[in-house]
Order: structure tokens, then C-alpha cells, then sequence
């Protein structure tokens, strides 16, 4: 494959995005959405953020019991935490964070009852945890858990049972790092290690919440075993012996969906369901090749694997929740699988009413992909049907997809090779599809009240906040598809 132009990928720049070179894109026949859809004012910009052409980052967008959180961060000018109640004059910078250029903080977002903990780091605590009440004095530092200026790993937070939960990872005599883990009330008193874990190695990257409880995993050469804590020392302790030697942890399921992970042993794929107790984890299937989790719909959690290495097509298989064995769905084409990188792969996937959507990356030997196509499937062949094909890979792997809760799902569409990605909403077909707003990459949706709020930059390169209602009727914009691509 040929090279692309890889610094259209840097996140300071994606204001400019739109460079050439795109393989051809993938042919599906339907119709395109080339028009914008909604008239002006369903969507509407709530607030500049960032000056034009500046670049930067804008994201990380959090509902905390109503009120909007996100970040902003320039190449030059360091990070800004906002907050939002979804008007001009209530969007304001609570506090600045200078870094080094290039790097955005706060990072790791996450609501706990009505504050926002994140981390971020000063040249006095290094990074740390933080919280913010949403006014300026109430954005502070929680503890200088490692104390002075190296800083704190911490990752996995969680808010579990009006607490946040994480593990701290801490350097070990010898070289490597063991976790500890951790729970945090907001004050520095109640910042406090609960168990530490640094004799037992093999900590998963992922964990899942179920219900009042997080469940972790460890692999060691003695066996792989499921853990389970509600946030104190009598409330951690080991659910599940898994398997007798170490395994991967691969994936886990999205939150609220059907609580799942995957075990990888050796060649096998295990998809495995849990409750969070022992009699209830189990494993429904083995696969013989690597799989990942689509999503769920009704009885059955969906799959997506790639067929063979020569044809490098994604296929997707059915597999009962029951444990009642699995169902080869479909295969997806692959018009680039005589490529060497072109291995195809499910970003992004959301599920809305009786579909998951998903977007179908084709890889390549560059940091941007040589297709990008946006799939939606009901759990049938003939149901499994390409809604939009984006023309701007250059964009990278980024586009966004949102479930917004009311059977609309929105997503990034580029209609052009060469131009911008813009805010597209679909209910599950080319013909009910259109675009929301002439907003350019769009990026973080998220949902607060009966709205949704976005990113994006305007045609000057000005990053900004733009919202529009979670429930909206737009006509569809479509034009008969002319070109032959």
C-alpha cells in the first residue's frame, strides 16, 4: 500500500484535515447524503472555544448530574477545564493547565455524584487526582498520592457506590510496577489505598462494572482468576478461578450492555458471561481464531472475526447468551484483501433499537485507514447493510458514532474525498439519513438532559461547542448517487 500523509493524523491539526492520496473508496451502490438535512437552528453553536486555526484538541465531554465537563487544549497555550449548562454565557474555563506543548490534560474524566474527578499533572505534584464542583475554588487537587514531583499512574477509574475507585500502579525492586488498589471520597482523608497487589502480577488492562461491583482479572502462571471489589478491603475478594494457566484478557462489553469479556488461551477466543458471582460466570463459546465484541441484541452477543488471511473480510457470528452455541452470520466484502495490511476491524459500535452500528475500518501499512464505512446489522444477512461510505480517510480511524437514546444514532460522515467530516444523523438506512449541521469534525458526543452536545470546528478553523436536541425531525438529504467510485 502507499504511503499517506501522516500528519494529517496529529490531533493539533485536525482543523485542517483534507489531504489526497485516498485509496479508492469502497463501491455500495446506495445513495449518498450530500445536503444539509436539518435547517439551521436545529443544531446550533452554543460557544467559541478555541480560536481559528489554532488546532488543539476538544473532547472528553462528561454529564455530571446535568451540567457539561470538557477539555480544550492548544499547542501553545496549554489545557482548559470547561463547564457548560448548555448556554453562551454559562460555558466558561474553570482553570487552566499549562503542559507541555502538544499535550492535552485534564484526562480520565469521570462523574461521581456531582463532581468530576480527573488527572492531570503540575510541575509541583506531578499527575494526580483532582476534582472539580464546577466552580473555580472547588477545582483542586485531591492528593499528592505519590509525593513531590514524579507523579501517580493511575488508571481504571470508576465510579462505584458514590466513590471512585482505581488502582495505582508503583515501581517494584527489580524493575516493572504492581498495582494497589485505591478508593477516593473527594478528600484527602478519604483517599486511601484498599488492597495492595503488587506480589500478584498479571493485572488485565480492562475492568467491568456490574451493578454495585467491579470485577478485575489476573493472569499468573498459576491460573487466571476473576476478582470482584465494591470499593473496601471485606469487599474485594476472588470470585472465579477461570482457567488453570494465564490467559489475555482481551475486551470486556460496553456499559450497559449484557455484562461479557473475552479470555484469549493459546489460538482460542473465549467469550465468557458474568453477573459478578461465580455460579454466574461462565463461558458460552470458544473460538478457534481471535474475536471481538460487536455488541448485544436481545438473547445474543455478536461477534466480528476476520475470515482468512487471503480474502481479509470481517465476519460476523451469533452467539447465545443461554450458551446454546453460535451462528455464522455474514461476511462483510473486502475489496482491498489482496493488500498485505488491509485487515478489516468493528470501531465504535453503538446499539440503537433493534441494530448495532459500527464502523468497518480497513487498515493499512499508515497511521490512517484505506476505507472507513459506517455498517449497521439487526442480527440477519439480509438485514446487515452499509449505510455511508467516508470518502476522506485521512480523517483516520476518529469518526465518531452516538446513540442518542431516541432511535437516531449520530455519526462522522465525509461525503468528499477531499473534504471535511460533518455531523450526520441516521435512523438505519440510506434513505432516512442526513446531515445535522454544517460543523466540520465533528468529535464526543454526549448526551446531558434532553440534549446532545458536541465539538467541532466552523469553516475558519474556530473550535467550538454546538448542541442540538436529542429528539429532532429532519428530512433526509440524499441526491441520487452520479459518480462512480
Amino acid at each position: 500500500m502507499n504511503a499517506r500523509n501522516w500528519g494529517a493524523l496529529l490531533w493539533f491539526g485536525l482543523a485542517g484535515v483534507g489531504c489526497g492520496g485516498v485509496a479508492e473508496a469502497v463501491e455500495d451502490g446506495a445513495r449518498d447524503v450530500s445536503a444539509q438535512a436539518c435547517p439551521p437552528g436545529v443544531a446550533a453553536r452554543v460557544a467559541s472555544l478555541m480560536p481559528p486555526d489554532a488546532g488543539g484538541f476538544m473532547g472528553e465531554l462528561t454529564n455530571v448530574q446535568g451540567t457539561l465537563f470538557f477539555v480544550t487544549s492548544t499547542f501553545d497555550a496549554g489545557s482548559l477545564l470547561w463547564r457548560s449548562d448548555g448556554t453562551e454565557a454559562g460555558t466558561f474555563p474553570l482553570k487552566t493547565f499549562p503542559g507541555p506543548p502538544g499535550v492535552y490534560q485534564p484526562q480520565n474524566l469521570v462523574a461521581v455524584g456531582n463532581r468530576l474527578f480527573f488527572q492531570t499533572r503540575t510541575d509541583t505534584t506531578g499527575n494526580e487526582l483532582w476534582l472539580s464542583d464546577g466552580t473555580a475554588d472547588g477545582t483542586r487537587l485531591v492528593k499528592d498520592i505519590t509525593p513531590g514531583a514524579e507523579g501517580s499512574v493511575l488508571t481504571n477509574a470508576t465510579e462505584l457506590n458514590g466513590r471512585l475507585v482505581f488502582f495505582r500502579w508503583v515501581p517494584l525492586p527489580g524493575g516493572g510496577a504492581g498495582p494497589e488498589l485505591w478508593r477516593s471520597d473527594g478528600t484527602t482523608a478519604g483517599t486511601l489505598r484498599v488492597r495492595n497487589f503488587t506480589s500478584t502480577p498479571g493485572l488485565g488492562n480492562d475492568t467491568l462494572k456490574v451493578n454495585s461491583v467491579l470485577l478485575f482479572f489476573f493472569s499468573e502462571d498459576t491460573g487466571t482468576t476473576m476478582w470482584r471489589t465494591d470499593g473496601t478491603l471485606a469487599g474485594t475478594t476472588s470470585v472465579k478461578r477461570l482457567d488453570a494457566g494465564p490467559t489475555y484478557l482481551s475486551e470486556v462489553s460496553r456499559p450497559g450492555e449484557t455484562p461479557l469479556f473475552i479470555l484469549e488461551d493459546g489460538p482460542n477466543s473465549e467469550v465468557w458471561r458474568t453477573n459478578g458471582t461465580a455460579s454466574g460466570t461462565v463461558r458460552l463459546d470458544a473460538f478457534g481464531k481471535r474475536v471481538s465484541l460487536l455488541g448485544t441484541l436481545g438473547a445474543y452477543v455478536y461477534v466480528t472475526s476476520v475470515d482468512s488471511p487471503v480474502t481479509k473480510r470481517l465476519r460476523i457470528d451469533r452467539l447465545s447468551l443461554s450458551g446454546d452455541g453460535k451462528t455464522h452470520i455474514t461476511t462483510l466484502p473486502n475489496p482491498y484483501g489482496a493488500y498485505e495490511y488491509t485487515y478489516p476491524s468493528a470501531r465504535r459500535a453503538v446499539v440503537s433499537g433493534n441494530d448495532i452500528y459500527f464502523n468497518l475500518s480497513i487498515g493499512s501499512d499508515a497511521p490512517v485507514p484505506t476505507a472507513v464505512s459506517l455498517w449497521a446489522t439487526n442480527g440477519t444477512a439480509a438485514g446487515t447493510r452499509q449505510l455511508f461510505d467516508n470518502r476522506n480517510v485521512e480523517y483516520g480511524y476518529g469518526y465518531p458514532l452516538f446513540a442518542t437514546g431516541t432511535g437516531q444514532v449520530l455519526f462522522g460522515g465525509a461525503p468528499d474525498q477531499n473534504g471535511p467530516a460533518f455531523p450526520y444523523f441516521t435512523r438505519g438506512t440510506p434513505a432516512t439519513q442526513g446531515r445535522l449541521a454544517d460543523a466540520r469534525f465533528p468529535n464526543s458526543f454526549t448526551r446531558v438532559g434532553s440534549r446532545i452536545f458536541f465539538t467541532a470546528f466552523d469553516a475558519a478553523g474556530e473550535g467550538q461547542l454546538w448542541s442540538a436536541p436529542a429528539t429532532f425531525s429532519c428530512p433526509p438529504g440524499l441526491t441520487e448517487a452520479a459518480e462512480s467510485r
